[in-house]
């Protein structure tokens, strides 16, 4: 393990980035502290039903809202008269609300689990049903290996995805993947440069959510770039923290990259709670490398300042 100040914060690691005999096999180790699209929706959160939102379904949503409020003028007056017939129907549309709600929780579990099988498991209808399969069945299975820490899984999916129009228009989707990867890899510079790709893009004519969450991932995938190079600048480590709560798929990525900049600024208690709930990473995950890494820094700082 390197010392803490040959990895001075501000200063890139030096002549450790990974040959690609290594990129390509299963051990991507020591990468913390090393000396329009219609896709892009595929990235942020693969089955947001909002994510495709137009302007007719902006209108229609307008429409609904005005339909909902004059329904419920008209259901105050009817409780006056019915109160048993409301109080039924208001209990079916909590229920209904309740399920949904439980739904969702059951997604974010699955999501911050690190058990990449039970995320395929979950996605595989929709990947079964996806727009041109050949192309994106590999690119959403390299998404969910890239997310869970397996770098050479992700690097194998990419590989079986099929090029031509669909794999041109996912390229925000892939200059994504290429930012994480590379970064797990410890291939910094080249990082930096898809992280760099990537905020440059024009924006797709999508709605104010999903414009808001794709300029957040964005950003958020040039500071884990700048984390793992130790190029920090004041706010990313917010940023990470902030993306990974707002896209459950990326939360353990920006954790870690949030984790590396809180030990670069000295704050150990806050790279250890940043970490405190991670799930057993399996060998195949370089999460486990990261964690375990970050863990004999956090103990190194310590035994310093002892």
């Amino acid at each position: 393990m390197t010392p803490p100040q040959t990895t001075r914060r501000g200063q890139p690691p030096q002549g450790r980035h990974l040959s690609p005999e290594t990129r390509n096999g299963t051990s991507a180790h020591e990468a913390c502290f090393i000396a329009v699209n219609p896709y892009v929706r595929n990235v942020l959160d693969p089955f947001n039903n909002d994510a495709g939102a137009n302007q007719g379904e902006r209108l229609f949503r307008l429409l609904l809202f005005i339909a909902s409020a004059a329904l419920a003028a008209a259901l105050l007056r009817f409780t006056w008269r019915e109160p048993l017939v409301v109080g039924t129907a208001l209990g079916l549309v909590l229920a209904l609300a309740s399920v949904r709600w439980l739904a969702r929780k059951r997604l974010i579990r699955v999501l911050r689990s690190g058990d990449v099988r039970a995320l395929l498991d979950r996605w595989s209808p929709a990947l079964r049903r996806a727009p041109h399969p050949a192309t994106m069945a590999p690119l959403m299975t390299a998404t969910a290996f890239t997310v869970c820490g397996w770098v050479a899984k992700a690097r194998g999916a990419l590989a079986l995805a099929e090029r031509g129009p669909a794999w041109e228009a996912a390229l925000e989707h892939r200059l994504f993947l290429e930012t994480l990867l590379d970064a797990f890899e410890g291939d910094l510079d080249s990082a930096l440069v898809h992280a760099r790709r990537l905020e440059r893009l024009p924006l797709p004519e999508v709605g104010g959510t999903l414009r808001h969450r794709i300029l957040s991932l964005r950003a958020a995938a040039a500071a884990l770039a700048r984390a793992f190079a130790h190029q920090s600048v004041p706010g990313d480590r917010e940023l990470l923290s902030r993306a990974g709560e707002v896209s459950p798929l990326v939360y353990w990525a920006m954790r870690y990259a949030a984790a590396v900049i809180a030990i670069d600024e000295g704050d150990l208690g806050g790279a250890k709670g940043l970490l405190s709930n991670a799930p057993p990473w399996p060998d195949e995950s370089t999460f486990k490398a990261f964690h375990e890494e970050i863990t004999e820094q956090i103990g190194l700082h310590r035994s310093l300042q002892a």
